[in-house]
């Protein structure tokens, strides 16, 4: 044996009842579980820890993080092992170069990697889903990465950032590469539609797509269209369109916000409960903090971003033009944000791409001239806190059972929110261990059992013989995470030790050098 982990308590992430024993770990695999007399290479004493199967963030923003941060601690130190990209409809695969381009000023503040910034060295080499996964094979990452065929992207590409619909002929054109992605290994197919310009998109148009996942056995993850003013509306049509497509849906980060939606997680449950009664392939995910994040320009109307970033800016210049925009922000309430009248007391900038702007970081916006200026001299790369959520929504969410566990983790930024640095453990100490909003054996299935049967994978998300030795190992009695609002990128304490096929990338709480981490494939389905 490679490895032996003695006394451990087991929590196997079925949910079942904790147990202890002693673990064998061989060629990357749990070799055998019980009380082990023989010994192995190397002994582990996890006497007092818990030994896990190794977390699954279902909603991450490590695109292109994953491949200029090797060490990437942000979410080995958590004991995240494998992640999910391609979220909310944008990322960089499939493109040409045009959509390539417009791609990465569209989500500079989410990722970097904007087009006119000379110090990101990003090699964007790749066009395809199967070139960009191999790109992550080849360069070695810290932890495994899944990806979703980018909605959003595939739109731009095949007719540009027009509000409008497709034609037959582009439709058939989107219709080939989601199909193309998930045959090159893609789980699925993500949304973002209050992002443009995949939230052109009619629900017929996304519906014929899902059609495609459903064919190749993996699921819709969409940001629905809103989380505020319409919401339940919103996620109902979400429930419809797959059904209608016979397609799994995974609902992305699942929450009910805006004072509209206060108190009201129990409509959304019942709505959930009453699809998956009716047969719904149906999950969701969520992170344990009530602010979400995204990109300033997010906020705005879905008109004014028909046309791609550099439209977006010359509206922006145009003072008739941007007083539409203030109308739609501050009176009408712009679809960019759910459909309530913005906030501005309640959007606390995170980021900027540009640094000459970095003053604003941690300030709230006094008004829509600040946020104009601000747009504009940050080329549409800020990022934002929106104080929108509610901890009793929060909490009754994750106790459902088809829920799982995602960060939605923007790790760009002088002060990104703290679920980029602490999500998981924040789950095991706050609401585990302070709050018993969930046991600890029901939170584990949160975060690793439940998301790999998600992504229909064979030989992960359990302790189990034969199956990967991805692990995590914790005190139950100190995890919790470092991060705060105020100090964001502080590691979690706990967490001593994380394996991902059986190779230590954290020993000791101190991230190694190994990158065992690989691209993970969507698992073949009816033959293909």
């Amino acid at each position: 044996m490679d490895l032996v982990i003695r006394g451990a308590r087991v929590v196997d992430g079925t949910g079942g009842p904790s147990h202890t024993a002693d673990v064998a770990v061989h060629a990357g695999r749990v070799a055998e579980i019980g009380r082990l007399r023989a010994g192995g290479r190397r002994t582990l004493d996890a006497h007092g820890l818990v030994l896990a199967p190794g977390f699954i963030d279902m909603h991450a923003h490590s695109d292109l993080a994953l491949l200029r941060d090797p060490d990437h601690s942000a979410k080995a130190a958590q004991g995240v092992t494998l992640e999910v990209l391609g979220q909310d409809g944008l990322s960089y695969a499939p493109v040409d170069e045009r959509t390539l381009t417009e791609v990465r000023a569209a989500i500079a503040g989410w990722n970097g990697g904007a087009p006119w910034d000379p110090d990101d060295d990003i090699d964007f080499g790749w066009r395809t889903v199967g070139e960009y996964l191999d790109r992550l094979d080849a360069t070695g990452i810290a932890v495994n990465a899944a990806y979703l065929v980018p909605q959003g992207t595939v739109r731009a590409y095949a007719l540009g950032w027009d509000d409008r619909p497709a034609t037959p002929a582009e439709l058939d054109r989107m219709r080939r590469l989601v199909a193309e992605g998930l045959a090159e290994g893609a789980v699925g197919m993500s949304s973002g539609l209050t992002y443009t310009p995949g939230m052109y998109a009619s629900g017929a148009e996304l519906t014929e797509l899902c059609r495609v996942v459903a064919a190749y056995g993996g699921y819709y993850c969409p940001h629905h269209r809103s989380y505020g003013r319409g919401a339940l509306g919103a996620y109902a049509e979400m429930v419809e369109l797959t059904r209608a497509a016979g397609c799994a849906l995974h609902l992305a980060h699942a929450t009910m916000n805006f004072g509209e939606n206060e108190g009201r997680a129990g409509e959304l449950l019942a709505l959930l409960d009453d699809a998956l009664a009716g047969g719904a392939d149906l999950t969701l995910d969520s992170y344990p903090y009530t602010p979400g994040c995204t990109t300033l320009v997010a906020l705005l109307p879905s008109w004014a971003g028909e046309g791609g970033p550099e439209a977006v800016l010359a509206r922006l210049r145009d003072d008739a033009e941007a007083e539409r925009i203030r109308y739609a922000l501050e009176v009408t309430g712009a679809d960019g944000c759910h459909g309530v009248p913005v906030d501005w007391s309640a959007i606390e900038i995170s980021g900027t791409a540009d640094p000459a702007y970095g003053a604003y970081v941690g300030t709230r916006l006094d008004g829509w001239e600040s946020a104009r200026r601000l747009l504009l001299g940050d080329r549409l790369g800020s990022t934002v806190l929106q104080h929108v959520g509610h901890e009793e929504n929060v909490r009754a969410i994750m106790r459902h059972p088809v829920h799982t566990g995602g960060s939605d983790g923007i790790l760009r930024g002088a002060k990104p929110h703290p679920r980029a640095y602490g999500t998981f453990p924040h789950y095991l100490g706050r609401y585990v261990r302070e709050l018993g909003v969930l046991s600890l054996e029901e939170c584990v299935a949160h975060l690793s059992g439940r998301p790999a049967a998600r992504l229909r994978l064979p030989d992960r998300g359990l302790v189990r013989e034969g199956y990967r030795a991805d692990l995590v190992l914790f005190d139950p009695q100190t995890v919790a995470a470092g991060s705060t609002y105020e100090n964001p990128r502080v590691l979690p304490a706990g967490i001593p030790y994380v394996l991902i096929d059986g190779r230590f990338v954290m020993r000791d709480g101190r991230r190694t050098d190994v990158l065992a981490g690989r691209s993970v494939r969507r698992t073949p389905h009816d033959g293909r």
